[in-house]
């Protein structure tokens, strides 16, 4: 098939939107289909529209569907779709009366659509490759943050957390990920500053980014907002124990009896978690074997014959 795959970002903006676009052509090329990446539909004929965001393709998903009503549309949802936009926004929501099917990235997205939507619904987890751990560098606990530095990531819940550990604490944080505007930029700075245990790293090419994760002794994710995070992926797959924020996105990517929650935005509570995995091995061990087992929803082969499947069942 030829098949058009839109994502509202492209190669340059390194987001998990982009890393998700690029894996899933990869999939569908391997499986024989001709595949165009494009953050805006070019209005050359194809088989198949792919397009990630309900409401940022919004734009290509009307046009390639007036055009051609009767060829098949492939929606997947983000987190801002899922738990913004589809609930206020009129272009989401007819963007989800246009697809033929969708796709959400972890098996609580389903909870937010109707029954008539959920019917159309599939899950298919991201995935990342076996990541080989590395030694950790220097005598401290190396725990990181990744990803850019916007209001749905709730990027400095981590930096604020590092007050309330204990002054005998030998934890070492570290954002990695870009500010997208001058304010972050500026609160990111000032944290640095006055903080001694944090530190941000700006702007990171990805094998950097992958490379401090197989060091790293633990990572946390504090997002508000999330469809279903590539760095989860990422990190279970350098066998790194994770710390969460109990949002849905993170809960089905990991699962209700994960050990690792704590409250969004609650910054005493990451803390109590963050000295308990430094000074608890018992504590750490559990994140790190839950992780494991949650490890084989999130297999690169599994990935890829779902949503060739996925594909194949829709050229039909």
């Amino acid at each position: 098939m030829r098949i058009v795959l839109i994502t509202p970002y492209g190669r340059e903006h390194r987001n998990g939107n982009w890393h998700t676009a690029a894996r899933w052509a990869r999939f569908l090329r391997a499986a024989g289909h001709t595949v165009r990446v494009q953050v805006e539909w070019d209005g050359r004929s194809a088989d198949l529209m792919l397009a990630l965001h309900a409401r940022r393709s919004y734009a290509a998903i009307r046009a390639f569907t007036d055009a051609h009503p009767g060829r098949p549309l492939l929606l997947a949802l983000t987190g801002t779709d899922l738990y913004r936009d589809i609930r206020t926004d009129a272009q989401a929501q007819d963007a989800l009366e246009r697809a033929h099917r969708i796709v959400v990235l972890q098996d609580r997205g389903i909870d937010e659509l109707s029954p008539a939507q959920a019917a159309k619904t599939c899950v298919i987890y991201q995935s990342a490759p076996d990541i080989a751990p590395r030694p950790a560098r220097g005598d401290g606990f190396g725990v990181l943050a990744i990803g850019h530095l916007r209001e749905e990531k709730d990027p400095f819940r981590l930096a604020l957390a590092t007050l309330h550990l204990p002054a005998t604490s030998r934890i070492r944080a570290t954002h990695l990920g870009r500010a997208l505007d001058a304010a972050m930029t500026d609160e990111a700075l000032r944290l640095q500053a006055a903080l001694t245990r944090w530190r941000w790293a700006g702007d990171t090419p990805h094998g950097r980014v992958l490379a401090r994760l197989a060091r790293a002794q633990l990572m946390v994710i504090s997002s508000r907002m999330e469809g279903g995070a590539n760095v989860i992926c990422e990190a279970l797959a350098a066998d790194v124990p994770v710390l969460a924020s109990r949002m849905p996105g993170n809960v089905g990517m990991l699962g209700e009896d994960h050990p690792g929650y704590f409250p969004v935005g609650d910054e005493r509570r990451l803390a109590i978690l963050l000295d308990r995995a430094e000074t608890d091995a018992g504590f750490l061990a559990a994140l790190r074997r839950h992780g494991r087992a949650r490890r084989e929803r999130m297999q690169p082969a599994r990935e890829a014959a779902a949503l060739q499947a996925l594909v194949a069942a829709l050229a039909g």
